[in-house]
């Protein structure tokens, strides 16, 4: 071990200042090789088969792997460079490979088989036992049980998949980097608020140009498909940002994620078949509270009976809205944004731009803190000194009531170059107790938020306060874990269509009077939120919900019939499965040359895979479970009740893994969840 490489070093928190590409495959290499040693002692001849000598140290090597691991991928999503993704590919091959080789390692397995059979496993606290009990799992589903030669070919094809998803990422941030239009007359930006225009003034002085710079940053595009008057500009963004790393577009076929898509779907579907599963739909499920691909389907399109008429009489107002008011005969997919946020204008007098005021960044974060001290009892203390990957990022120690720090937080809040774009928690640290050493929890919590400008601080819209609460819900999830394993501690080995339950359940209190005077509050008056705005904030609450509903059906439809009815034979046929379910539950189609799967980097660079119904899923039991909360204020008493929180992150947020979801639900609820919840929270019933 190279005692002067940082990733090696055995620091609570990671030196980003000195981390370097040159630094990461040595790492990788003798992190490996001493992996390899440890489980090569650990199923030696005559070595223990109890938890401790064999379960423990496995967790070990793994967060010695992660403490590596972690902060390099973190960069690779942050701080893109084109040294750092030269050496990234081929570490997380290495990864990859060795990952599936202790998967298949018969010897650990009967190892583990061994503790599992023991007369004193039930006497395993719940979260040990459920260590164990994933393990084997995952063993089978790391193909522990194939012969040569599908062992060495579904290796392999673990490997390609690492190799691709990386690929596929890479090739959506490239061909979002690679766009953008100068402009220099602002007429041309008519309609667009000033905070708009002023994130455009920013891109184009980063660029050390005059005038405005329009991009394919999410800030950027938002703004500029919501409130720009020029059909033809908003147009140009539209067709550039729907067709990113595709063979059509402003720079069709130079980043075409096209084959990578077809290739990813034929190992993913080998994969599965060589684990004994008819697909890879199936074999998502081995993993999830949904049990069959029918329940999955059932789900989504009873959903989609509710929604869909819905969606169609919003959208009939809109055209028609359109034509009337805006003089748009043809209503098109570039003027959908647009005609929405005048209607919304019109019916409930009620525009962003009037809120944003009342959300600047920093008091936002201030309430977020206040509300989860009366939530959780805990604190979030920013400290100064922590080295970061970049000046923006701010360090938050989590102090519990005794005053004693438990957890930490890097918040990464601002869009830029050589940044992933989107909203996403990771794990920069676990909770580990191995009996020798305490390791405390540390999230990433990263967003893409408009920076602030010269004048003002950074003004959220409504939507990015949601998504901010939503992305510390994730991190709260981690952080306020009370399971010592890592394995099964936080959001780790959580089934992966329960995963969003914290974060969708933090957004309810978004909308929640009581919570928003703790900092919607005029970043230049100090003007608490009026009650009037507030009162319309709220009626325009489920404004086109039908809508919104139909596109997050049409997304988790397309992506589970992907995996469901893939055919060696006719390949991924991506383009024809959208556009089936796009029949089954969409009300707007998108033009013929729109390619949306080409950067929907969720299904084939992440973890959502046969599972972004997820989201919709969740979203049910978060409903559910914020609506015990909201029984507690029609009694008369807060909604952010101490009790009432302090039972959530009991029973919710502490246990993690250790027992299933739908347990640690309904000891929270006392009930299994009601699927009228989610209609509810949607304003789709009474």
């Amino acid at each position: 071990m190279d005692p002067n490489n940082p990733l090696l070093a055995d620091t609570a928190l990671p030196a980003f200042s000195k981390i370097t590409p040159d630094d990461v495959l040595p790492a990788v290499d003798a992190l490996l090789v001493e992996g390899r040693a440890g489980i090569a002692a650990l199923t030696a001849q005559g070595a223990a088969r109890d938890f401790k000598a064999v379960m423990l140290p496995q967790e070990r090597f793994e967060q010695r792997i992660a403490h590596a691991w972690a902060p390099v991928s973190h960069l690779h999503s942050v701080a893109d460079s084109e040294a750092l993704r030269n050496v990234y590919g081929p570490a997380e091959e290495k990864l990859t490979d060795y990952s599936i080789e202790i998967g298949q390692n018969r010897d650990l397995y009967a190892a583990v088989q061994a503790v599992a059979d023991a007369a004193d496993f039930a006497t395993l606290s719940p979260a040990q036992r459920a260590l164990v009990e994933h393990a084997l799992r995952d063993f089978k589903l790391s193909g522990v049980a194939l012969e040569e030669p599908a062992r060495s070919r579904f290796r392999d094809i673990g490997v390609e998949l690492s190799k691709l998803s990386t690929e596929f990422s890479n090739a959506v941030l490239d061909a979002t980097d690679a766009w953008h239009q100068h402009v220099t007359d602002e007429r041309d930006l008519a309609g667009m608020p000033e905070s708009g225009r002023a994130v455009l003034r920013q891109y184009a002085k980063e660029q050390g140009l005059d005038g405005y710079l329009v991009t394919l940053k999410q800030p950027s595009v938002q703004a500029v498909m919501t409130y720009a008057d020029n059909r033809g500009l908003r147009e140009r963004v539209y067709w550039a940002y729907q067709t990113r790393a595709s063979d059509q577009g402003p720079h069709a076929g130079k980043y075409d994620n096209t084959a990578r898509i077809e290739r990813i779907m034929a190992l993913r579907h080998e994969a599965a078949q060589l684990l004994g599963f008819a697909n890879a739909a199936h074999e998502s499920l081995a993993t999830k509270m949904a049990q069959a691909p029918d329940e999955v389907l059932r789900f989504l399109r009873d959903l989609a009976a509710r929604a869909r008429p819905v969606a169609q009489q919003e959208l009939t107002t809109l055209r028609d809205f359109a034509a009337e008011e805006l003089k748009l005969d043809n209503l098109e997919a570039w003027d959908v944004a647009y005609a929405s946020e005048k209607l919304r204008q019109k019916q409930y007098a009620l525009d962003e731009e009037q809120l944003k005021p009342y959300f600047p960044l920093p008091a936002v974060i201030d309430g977020l803190f206040g509300l989860v001290h009366r939530l959780y009892g805990i604190r979030l203390a920013a400290r100064d000194g922590v080295d970061t990957w970049h000046p923006d990022v701010r360090y938050y120690d989590v102090v519990d009531a005794q005053g004693h720090i438990f957890a930490g937080a890097y918040v990464d809040l601002y869009a830029r170059s050589g940044k992933r774009g989107g909203a996403w928690m990771d794990v920069c640290r676990a909770r580990f107790d191995d009996g020798m050493h305490l390791q405390l929890p540390v999230a990433f919590l990263t967003c893409n938020f408009a920076p602030p400008t010269e004048d003002r601080p950074a003004l959220l819209t409504h939507d990015d306060v949601l998504t901010l609460f939503h992305e510390f819900g994730h991190g709260f999830h981690h952080l306020l874990t009370e399971v010592p394993l890592p394995s099964v501690g936080g959001i780790d080995g959580v089934e992966w269509d329960a995963v969003e339950l914290p974060s969708q359940f933090m957004e309810n209190f978004g909308w929640n009077r009581e919570a928003l005077d703790l900092f919607a509050k005029h970043w230049e008056t100090g003007e608490r939120l009026p009650d009037e705005l507030f009162e319309r904030m709220l009626a325009a609450r489920h404004f086109h919900a039908g809508l919104f509903l139909v596109r997050q059906l049409e997304f988790a439809l397309f992506d589970f019939l992907l995996h469901l009815e893939y055919d060696p034979a006719k390949g991924a046929r991506t383009l024809d499965v959208l556009e089936q379910a796009r029949h089954e539950v969409a009300v707007l189609h998108p033009p013929a040359w729109q390619r949306f799967p080409h950067a929907f980097s969720h299904i084939f660079a992440g973890g959502y895979a046969a599972g972004y119904y997820s989201y919709l899923w969740a979203e049910l039991l978060s409903a559910d479970a914020f609506g015990a909360f909201e029984e507690r204020a029609q009694s008369g008493q807060s909604v952010i009740d101490p009790a009432m929180g302090e039972r959530f992150r009991r029973e919710i947020l502490a246990v993690g893994a250790s027992r299933p979801a739908l347990e640690s639900f309904i000891a929270f609820r006392g009930r299994k969840p009601e699927p009228e919840a989610l209609l509810r929270s949607h304003g789709l019933v009474a």
